[in-house]
């Protein structure tokens, strides 16, 4: 059986939260990060930076799905999905008032990207509860 955490678990994952989610979105709003993360001498720059999306995504993903867990709300991978793109929503929002433009498709683009990577998260904190509920044999 699981047993309730203590409060200051779920303080201390929804101050996590929003310190990171607060961080990405400052850093993805930024002209200057914007551009060191998309060196137009790559060829593929436009696929690094949406991997880099992907990861942060998930990143915000995990800590807001770990501190629902610990709340005992929904972690579904559709709650958690539809919670951080709706979060890469406002990024994108921000971003066609202060630049960089990409234009619609690309801001479409990036909020799949933060739906797919909000479920990377949700799924993370999933295959974490699994692994430490599962029993170890002691040799």
């Amino acid at each position: 059986m699981n047993q309730p955490r203590p409060r200051g678990a779920a303080v201390f994952w929804w101050w996590l939260t929003a310190i990171v989610a607060t961080a990405l979105y400052i850093v993805a709003d930024s002209n200057a990060v914007y551009e060191a993360t998309s060196p137009s001498g790559l060829s593929f720059h436009v696929v690094l930076r949406k991997f880099y999306s992907i990861v942060a995504f998930a990143v915000v993903g995990f800590c807001f799905a770990k501190a629902r867990k610990i709340d005992g709300a929904s972690t579904s991978l559709a709650a958690v999905g539809a919670l951080v793109g709706a979060y890469s929503l406002a990024i994108e929002i921000t971003q066609f008032f202060l630049g960089p433009p990409e234009g619609l498709g690309w801001n479409v683009a990036d909020i799949a990207m933060g739906v797919v990577g909000g479920i990377l998260g949700a799924v993370a904190v999933r295959h974490t509860a699994a692994a430490s509920s599962t029993p170890r044999r002691l040799s």
